[in-house]
């Protein structure tokens, strides 16, 4: 909590500016393209990132598909999973969030901006509604990021189960998986410190079509959980042994 007020801070100045130009992109008739829209969402979540003193850093950005009209599939650590995501992903992205958060200043205008979407997690019939857009527009070339966990893990870096009917736009799609492992995205917001922070966001080889055809949806959603298990253990077994050998 104590980052997001020193961001707030820091950033004081530019929120006005910000709000007026996101509410002005958020129109439905918005002449904008989504890349343009993309990339002043980007800069300015860079810039909050770089003044609230953390470091994003990416891998694999050369697996996120040539063509747009594929899902996201992030691990879900906390709030700071989409800035780091937003600030890394050179493509467009629209988000599913639960609803509760579709009204919080700002968030509710990044949604507008992004063509983004809020869920109501306890309603059968709004899930099904979600499936079906975000199928409709995945379809018609829109990249989206859900976080199939449901909710965020609160174990660091060990995830949740997946929930297979996360993945179920997807199969309806026909579009490219991408999982995307965060790591350490917790602690820029969990950690009561204004340190420097390091988060790293690793894009992963997509799974597509062919490679699922056939496959159950709770065998998509393992599928993808343990590769981004796996990703995860990979990267902070590493860096615990380079800390280990420093000494």
């Amino acid at each position: 909590m104590n980052r997001i007020i020193y961001m707030v801070f820091m950033n004081l100045f530019h929120a006005p500016v910000w709000l007026f130009t996101i509410g002005r992109m958020g129109r439905e008739k918005d002449r904008h393209t989504p890349q343009e829209r993309h990339e002043y969402i980007a800069k300015m979540v860079q810039r909050i990132i770089r003044r609230g003193r953390v470091t994003v850093t990416a891998t694999g950005t050369e697996n996120i598909p040539d063509n747009n009209g594929f899902i996201l599939f992030p691990n879900h650590q906390g709030l700071f999973d989409m800035l780091a995501l937003y600030s890394t992903c050179p493509k467009p992205l629209s988000v599913v969030i639960k609803r509760e958060a579709a009204g919080w200043i700002l968030v509710k205008q990044v949604l507008a901006e992004t063509r983004s979407l809020s869920m109501d997690r306890s309603d059968i019939k709004d899930q099904v509604r979600i499936i079906n857009e975000v199928t409709r527009r995945v379809k018609a070339g829109c990249n989206f990021v859900i976080f199939p966990e449901g909710h965020r893990s609160r174990s660091e870096n060990k995830i949740l189960d997946f929930k297979s009917g996360t993945f179920k736009s997807a199969v309806k799609a026909g579009c490219p998986i991408v999982p995307v492992a965060l790591i350490n995205s917790f602690r820029p917001f969990d950690i009561n410190s204004l340190k420097q922070e390091y988060v790293e966001v690793h894009y992963m080889e997509p799974v597509y079509p062919q490679q699922y055809m056939g496959m159950k949806s709770s065998e998509i959603a393992k599928l993808v959980h343990d590769r981004i298990q796996e990703e995860i253990n990979k990267n902070v077994l590493n860096k615990s042994l380079d800390n280990v050998n420093s000494f």
